[in-house]
This record gives structure tokens, sequence and C-alpha cells, in this order.
């Protein structure tokens, strides 16, 4: 068997990569100190601003209540056998992102394309707690400064009278920061130059705001502190970042219902459309939601997941965190409408006038409902400080899967394998800061918009999904997994699990990819800006970043092993396995092993590729 691993194919490399890192005794991973930090840990990732923000509206926006049909079949066909897929290859394998696909080694780029998708989100989703930080600082004034009108942000259509209907709403516009913006038609009629203070397109770079990059300082070194010391911080913050948002909105509700007009607000989240069952964008959206909501293929589960005890019961967690991810974000929905029906009633319109997705629900109609409220102070700061809070726990929980994944690459005995985990985590957050600077000009929404769009799109992230399902199924084996999964957790899981991966979760991502893909339009900001052709291809350039990851990762070591066809998918279809997995292989298993330690010889760890 060592024979295998004296010539320079590139099977050697793979096989020294793989076991190098994990077989060497000093390596010892750590694990959650107690097994509710792993849970706590995923509730802050999973559940995150999309649940609160993009739910509801699209619940309400696709049939109320029936929208939880196509829904719900979708979890059960689509998210959780993908995020229990992820939990349990990182658990099985003890490794992160990138070196958990050591199971079929030929299909390592899928940890690097995760890797690449993680990088983009982390680097712009924090742009989103900058905003609310900054929402926050200025919610501490009475009055709001967006309750009132003779602010340099206001356009000459600015009222105070909320109660009056306007043909263009332009009522007292929230103090946005320079960077900040949303599709809403609520700037339909107002000079971005003015509201937003933005540049004239992509091709305009601006004035740095300098408030914004304070805030964007003070949000980088609050990640970098929850996460550097690794799982052992991380397991302790999350138990506030993750439980402190549920007390704000039950908090919230209580408030909300008791507001006039909140019943009706409710209704029209719940009232069922039975006619919109039969639109193919009902299905896209509600198996949309569902692959970003579940933080499906970015890496971040699986380095979770390696942490676990290897016989934690990870299967009964999936359906757990299922459970807890799609609750919140069926119970934000009341929080939501409740106000937004207070806010219709109180302006006299219907409620669709006022409904909001995205960052013009927290930016822009929520803000402005609370300056309805009496004591608008407290609420403005207690929902942006479980905003921040909110999308804080999946920020640096993201992070911390972008480490693990670099942490498992660098070889052990080099010089950049015995950097300190906190100065890596230190490297990445600096480079991260350095990109978001781009984002805090006068045309840094433009930037945002460009990253939302195409770097962690449905489109990336259905790729990356459909690629995983197959690789377990068919290229490692569905039986096999399943029978892995049984000797982690002690019984088999349901067959359902391996036939959605092998069939019906694939189907479900090309169908959803394709329509995607169909119906693909150009980037415009708000209806008026539409992308130059360079700005496009940026930002094709950014998806294809880490789609491409896996198919070239695939040409370049078939190409760079020797032999055969069919000898070069043996050996790099084969798994290296780590040496906790020896305590049930069998002698004659054609899995890779490394010699002990201390055996001549140099040990040769693989590059990026």
């Amino acid at each position: 068997m060592w024979a295998v691993c004296k010539n320079k194919s590139h099977v050697c490399d793979d096989t020294a990569a793989g076991n190098g890192s994990v077989t060497v005794p000093a390596a010892e991973r750590e694990t959650w100190t107690r097994q509710m930090d792993f849970i706590m840990s995923c509730v802050g990732f999973a559940v995150g601003l999309g649940n609160v923000w993009r739910f509801p509206y699209l619940c309400y926006k696709n049939g109320g209540g029936v929208f939880l049909i196509p829904y719900l079949l979708i979890v059960f066909i689509g998210g959780i056998p993908v995020f229990f897929l992820e939990i349990a290859l990182g658990q099985f394998m003890k490794q992160g992102g990138v070196s958990a696909w050591n199971i079929a080694p030929l299909f390592k780029g899928l940890g690097l394309a995760s890797m690449v998708i993680v990088f983009f989100c982390n680097t712009y989703y924090i742009m989103i707690l900058v905003w609310g930080l900054y929402f926050l600082f200025h919610s501490f004034t009475n009055p709001l400064p967006w309750a009132t009108c003779g602010h340099p942000w206001n356009t000459p259509n600015c009222t105070q009278d909320f109660r009056r209907t306007c043909h263009n709403r332009s009522t007292a516009q929230p103090a946005l920061p320079s960077s900040a913006a949303t599709n809403s038609s609520l700037f339909s009629s107002a000079s971005p130059r003015k509201v937003l203070r933005l540049s004239g397109g992509l091709h305009e770079p601006g004035d740095i705001s300098y408030e914004m990059v304070l805030c964007l300082i003070a949000t980088w070194i609050i990640v970098y502190f929850c996460m550097w010391k690794g799982v052992k911080s991380t397991g302790k913050v999350v138990y506030f970042t993750a439980l402190f948002p549920y007390l704000v909105l039950v908090v919230l509700l209580a408030h909300g219902v008791t507001l006039p007009g909140a019943l009706d607000g409710i209704v029209y989240y719940l009232k069922p459309d039975w006619s919109k069952l039969g639109e193919a964008q009902v299905w896209i959206d509600a198996g949309t939601q569902i692959f970003f909501s579940y933080a499906i293929g970015l890496g971040a589960l699986t380095a979770l997941g390696s942490y676990n005890r290897f016989h934690n019961n990870c299967y009964q967690d999936a359906f757990v965190l299922a459970l807890i991810n799609s609750g919140t974000s069926f119970f934000a929905g009341f929080v939501v409408f409740s106000v937004l029906g207070f806010m219709a009633t109180e302006q006299g319109v219907d409620i669709s006038k006022v409904a909001e997705s995205g960052p013009g629900l927290a930016f822009i109609a929520y803000p402005k409902a609370v300056t309805l409220m009496p004591l608008a102070p407290l609420w403005a700061a207690l929902f942006f400080f479980m905003l921040l809070i909110l999308g804080l726990d999946s920020q640096f929980v993201g992070v911390e899967g972008l480490i693990t994944g670099i942490m498992d690459m660098l070889p052990p005995k080099s010089a950049l394998g015995s950097l300190r985990r906190e100065v890596v985590a230190a490297i990445c957050c600096i480079i991260c800061f350095l990109i978001d600077m781009s984002m805090v000009t006068e045309g840094g929404m433009y930037v945002f918009q460009l990253f939302d769009y195409y770097s962690a799109s449905g489109i990336t992230l259905l790729w990356q999904a459909f690629w995983e399902c197959v690789v377990v199924a068919w290229v490692y084996g569905a039986d096999r997994f399943m029978d892995d999964v049984a000797r982690m957790i002690g019984y088999q899981p349901l067959p359902y699990m391996k036939w959605c991966w092998s069939y019906i979760t694939p189907f479900v991502c090309v169908g959803v990819f394709l329509f995607h893909v169909v119906n693909y339009k150009p980037l415009t900001y708000n209806t008026v800006y539409t992308y130059p052709i360079w700005g496009e291809a940026l930002g094709w350039a950014l998806a294809l970043s880490s789609m491409l990851c896996i198919p070239v990762t695939v040409l370049y070591k078939l190409l760079r092993c020797k032999g055969s066809l069919r000898e070069r998918w043996q050996h790099l279809t084969t798994p290296v396995w780590g040496r906790h997995h020896l305590e049930y292989l069998a002698p004659e298993s054609e899995a890779k092993l490394l010699p002990p330690a201390g055996t001549k010889g140099t040990l040769l760890f693989e590059s990026v590729i």
C-alpha cells in the first residue's frame, strides 16, 4: 500500500496532504466544550437577517399561508438533506470545508469553491452590520433624525405628516449612510445624491465617509475578538448572540400586536391565495430562500461539524436546527407585519404600499414605522441592536469557517503552518476590511450590490449544492456514506436521505439553477442606474471564481496524475482517511493511510490546488 506513495503522481501529493494534516498526534482537533455550543453556533450562523427581512416578504408576496406548502416541501427534499450532509461530512472527516473533501480528493475543488463564496460573503455581509451600527448610534436622539425634515438628505417633497398619503411617498427619509441604500420605491422620486450621497455610478468612487469607516473598524474589531480563539471563544459568545434576538423579537411582537392595524397586517401576511401555487416563481422563491437561509454551500457548517465528537447525533441535530431556522422565519413574519399593518393604518394606505424586503425593510420601512410610536428612540435602538446581533453571529461564524478551512490547508511543519490562529484570523479580517473600504465611498452601494447579486447568488449556491450531492451520492456512494453516518450515530438514518442526495435534491438544484439562468436580467440599481458592461463582467468574474474551482481542480488533478484514465479516476476518488478512522476501517481497506509518525521520508503537502 505504501508503494503508491513513492511515485511522483498527484495521487501521492493528495495522500500526504490528506493524512499528514490529521495524523500528527500533536495536532489533535479541539472539540466543543458542550454540545449545546455547536447547536448555538449553527443557530447563530444559519438564522440571520434573511429570516427576518426576506422570508416574511416572500410569504405575503407569494400567496400568504399557501407559500408554506412549497417552502416546507423543499425544506424536506432540499434544505435538510444538504444541511445534514454538510454537518455529517465535517463530523466524519474531522476537517474544515476544504480538507473534508478528502473523502473524494478529485473533487477537493468543492472545498475551495466554498471558501471563495464564504470569503466574499464575509466581505460584503458585514456592511449591513455597519449600517445597523450607524443607525443604532443615531437612535439615541429625540426626535429621531429621520423623523423630521430640514436635514441635508431630505428632498423638497419631505413631509412630517406621516398620515397624509403622498403619491410618491417621499416622507422624511431615514438618514442613510453614504453607502446604505435599497431598491425600495421610497427612493423613486428622491435625488440619490441628496438622500444617499451616491455618486453617478460604479465608475465614480467619490469621497470616503469617515463616519462609516469608524463603524466598519468597530464592527471588524468586534467580529475578530468573537472568534480569534476558535471554538472556545465562539462557543461562548453565541449563547448571547443567538438567543438575544429571540428575546427582542418577542418584545417587539408583544408591543406590535397592541398597535392599531396590527391584526390587519398579520392577516395580510397569512391570507392564502391558492392561485399562486400554479406559478413557477413561487416555487423558485421557496427554493432560493431555503438555500440562502440554511447557509448551504459555504463550508461553514462543515467546519462547525468538524469540532463535534465523532459519535455525536448530527442526524437529530440537523432536524432540530431546521425546525429552529424555519420556525424563526415564520415567527419573524408576525413581528414585521404587525408593525407594517400599523404603519399602513396610520398612513391610510394598503399594506402592499409599505411592505418592503431586504435592506428596504430594515433601513426604510421599519425605522419609518418606529417614528409613529411612543418612545420611538427606545424601539429604534432595540430594533437596530437586534439587527446588529442577529447579523453579528452569522458574520463571525462565517469567518470562523473560513479560518478553519485555511488552517486545515496549511502544512503543519512549514513556516505557514507555524502561524498562530490569531495571526491568520487577523490577516483575513484586515484583507476583508481593505476590500470593504470600496463600499464606504459615495459609489460604495454599487460595489455592495455587485457582490450581493453575483458572488453569493442563488446560482453559485445551487451549483455548489448540486455537486456536493453528486460527489457524496455517486462518487463516494450514498449507501457507503449512510453506513459511515450509522457508525457515528449508532443507527441508520431514514433511507429518504440517500434518495434525496442521489436523485431529488440534484434535480431540484438543476431546476432552480436553470430557471435563474433563463430568467437572468442585467443588474440595475433602483431600476434607474444600469451597470456598465465592464461592471457586469466584474460581477460574473466574482460568480465564476467559485463555480470554476470545481471543474478546474478536477482537470488539474486528472492531467497531473499518471496512468490510464480509469487508474487516475480510481486513485483520485479513493478517500484519504485520518487516524480517527482507524478504529473501524478494515485492514484490507483500499483507503490510503500514512505510515505511523516517525517513519523515514518527507511528507509532501499539496498547495491550494
